[in-house]
């Protein structure tokens, strides 16, 4: 069945309450085990139903915020989750408390369990409302991010369009990119900042409200981290800006001197050689064409993945008004089909998309195929492995796309993904400053992230481009109104996917091999114990950035 044939049929509240509160009730009258098991499995399932639907509607909302059916039964949803979530919750507890846990602790995964204990922590009858308050807030951002217009060189385009000129060899095409960037979202400026301000409030008030501190606590228990904390995120934060970040301004200040700049601007961050960047040499339809022979050539089992999304036509690629500005991958878990969603622009970054959103579809299928339908993928960051591995393990095939070019795509693509840990750094620690101190005004808040590109983007400037050199950068990261504490996972998804590329440059056949059991294993092993099993350093391993910072300008330069 293709991907807009799969049947949707709202999944409601009375549905998951009729469901879920019979399955508490089945574990709090169980007379044995199998009775608990049982009540358990039929939990799973309503939760699966409820996710399938809800998954499929706001992916629908995604491909057109103007379609008025999906635009409300999202905003259901958004409504429900928060109560499906208490039943949920509810139903963990009772699982916990049962008087039979021992011998379920023999057949249900400890994570599992895990994830009730968070769950306990996290949830509350008091903050439904706060949470459908918060769902609404991002809903209303991603409409205004995704219906919001940019003007350049006479036409009107949106985000995705207008980034793709941020990579023109051409300084002039990138500079009034730029400015047309800064100048579109100045005109909203005020809705950024009430939407921000109103996401902020409401997230410090559930914490308050629960007895945290900030919503610092809170959001790490959203997160569903297993093995680790905000100390550890702190002191792989101040290893990016001892180990890092020095090697990547060097690095940096080499590449302004051959570009011939002496001003190292926002503008001219993703921009490589002075004769042209990498660019996809071949059509749309030749780049599918190419990533199918290329996956069919790196594995029968990946190829054949691959070849069944295109047959379920589950990609949608095509940049348009209405259609959400970013990319991602979801998954439809009762119908077992995943589907991708990006913006095609021309640049690079469309290879980008097919590797690493197809990353994330092929060990979603496993998930679905062979692991725990609650542990699903695993936490964020095992996630994020998945697809930025999926990138680097694609390099060798890379000459289908770019041709002669090949070359200059991989050293492109390996600056920016070693360049990008401080960056993603930035977004991280950012969001540990506003929600720890959620009084600041929006103008204290803007130049809090000055700051942060200070410390962790040295080389970088932003004077003189409109509003962007107020230091609102940070308002077209998506990740930091609509999933707060996520966006750090990249950063440590990239030290792993790094470590993959490092093993695959010694054996490529044994890093897939690797690759391909850390997809199998999904959520049912914690992200630092499946590092170990893949024969990798876990990012928070003492060391584990020197190695990178050390081994990464070296495969630089060959690609030179």
């Amino acid at each position: 069945m293709k991907v807009k044939d799969l049947p949707y049929k709202r999944y409601t509240i009375e549905e998951a309450e009729a469901a879920i509160k019979s399955s508490t009730q089945e574990v709090e009258n169980a007379t044995s085990v199998s009775d608990v098991l049982k009540a358990h499995d039929k939990m799973v399932e309503a939760l699966s139903q409820f996710n399938t639907m809800g998954a499929l509607a706001n992916m629908r909302f995604t491909l057109n915020s103007f379609d008025e059916f999906y635009d409300k039964e999202r905003e259901y949803y958004d409504n429900i989750s928060p109560l499906v979530t208490e039943l949920v919750n509810d139903f963990g507890k009772a699982m916990l408390k049962s008087k039979f846990i021992d011998e379920v602790k023999k057949v249900v995964s400890p994570l599992v369990l895990k994830k009730y204990e968070i769950l306990a922590a996290a949830s509350d009858p008091r903050i439904v409302e706060d949470k459908q308050k918060e769902a609404e807030y991002v809903t209303m951002y991603s409409k205004l991010m995704s219906e919001m217009t940019f003007e350049y060189d006479g036409k009107e385009m949106t985000l995705a369009e207008l980034k793709g000129y941020l990579a023109e060899s051409d300084r002039n095409v990138r500079r009034t990119a730029c400015e047309a960037l800064g100048r579109g979202l100045g005109k909203h400026s005020a809705e950024l900042d009430k939407i921000f301000d109103d996401l902020v409030k409401v997230r410090d008030r559930m914490a308050k409200k629960l007895g945290y501190k900030s919503y610092v606590e809170l959001g790490y228990l959203n997160m569903e981290r297993m093995d680790y904390d905000r100390e550890m995120v702190e002191r792989f934060r101040s290893s990016v800006l001892t180990d890092l970040v020095p090697v990547v301004t060097q690095i940096k200040k080499r590449l302004a001197e051959k570009l011939g700049i002496d001003k190292y601007m926002f503008y001219d961050d993703a921009v490589c050689f002075t004769d042209g960047e990498p660019k996809p040499i071949i059509s749309k339809d030749e780049i599918f064409r190419q990533a199918q022979l290329m996956y069919d050539e790196m594995s029968p089992e990946i190829g054949k993945f691959m070849k069944s999304m295109l047959d379920a036509e589950a990609f949608d690629v095509d940049a348009r008004k209405g259609k959400w500005g970013g990319g991602y991958c979801t998954n439809f878990d009762n119908y077992k089909q995943t589907f991708i969603l990006a913006n095609f622009n021309g640049s690079s970054d469309d290879i980008d998309v097919i590797t690493h959103e197809f990353g994330h579809a092929l060990a979603m299928d496993m998930a679905m195929k062979f692991g725990d339908k609650e542990l699903g993928v695993g936490g964020m960051e095992t996630a994020e492995t998945h697809s930025m591995s999926m990138e680097f393990l694609s390099w060798p095939q890379m000459d289908r796309f770019f041709g002669k070019d090949a070359s200059k795509y991989r050293y492109k693509h390996l600056l920016s993904a070693l360049s990008f840990i401080p960056y993603g750094s930035i977004v991280d620690e950012f969001q540990h400053i506003v929600y720890s101190r959620p009084e600041l005004t929006p103008k204290q808040r803007n130049e809090e992230y000055l700051k942060l590109e200070k410390k962790y983007r040295p080389y970088l400037d932003f004077d003189g481009i409109p509003y962007l050199e107020e230091g609102t950068r940070w308002q077209y990261q998506m990740h930091i109104f609509e999933t707060p504490f996520y966006y750090i996972d990249y950063c440590l998804a990239q030290t792993v996917a790094l470590g993959f590329l490092i093993a695959s440059r010694e054996n490529y056949g044994d890093a897939l091999s690797r690759y391909l059991d850390f997809c199998r294993a999904g959520g049912t092993i914690p992200f630092g114990k499946l590092c170990e099993r893949a024969g990798l350093v876990s990012p928070f391993k003492e060391g584990a950035l020197k190695k990178i910072a050390l081994q990464v300008p070296e495969i630089l330069d060959k690609e030179l």
